[in-house]
């Protein structure tokens, strides 16, 4: 598996997460706390709201990180293929058409 791959995968992953703590969280500062019910499950609103707001924050960090990452750990280089590719359109001969251009006559 490349480097390519594995920052792919992490970074696909990473984002999903981000999507799900984000719609658990209600604009309202409602969220996850209030569709439970009482205040005594999962400790409480506060620490509910607490939770999800760190995950927030700890996975859009992640992101960030793999995404300087990966974009550190690609040089940017063409390989000797790709460079032979492009260096063969600057030496190539102009395109002659084989049959000639008729004249198309004038339309009123």
């Amino acid at each position: 598996m490349s480097t390519f791959s594995i920052f792919l995968v992490l970074i696909t992953i990473v984002c999903f997460l981000l999507i799900v703590v984000i719609m658990v969280q209600n604009p309202k500062g409602g969220g996850l706390s209030s569709t439970i019910g009482g205040s005594q499950m999962l400790g409480g609103v506060q620490k509910t709201t607490d939770f999800l707001d760190k995950s927030t924050w700890t996975l859009a960090t992640i992101l960030i990180a793999l995404i300087l990452l990966s974009s550190l750990s690609f040089t940017g280089t063409l390989s000797d293929t790709d460079s032979k590719i492009i260096d063969n359109t600057e030496n190539a001969a102009p395109v002659v058409p084989t049959t000639p251009i008729q004249d198309v006559p004038a339309t009123k």
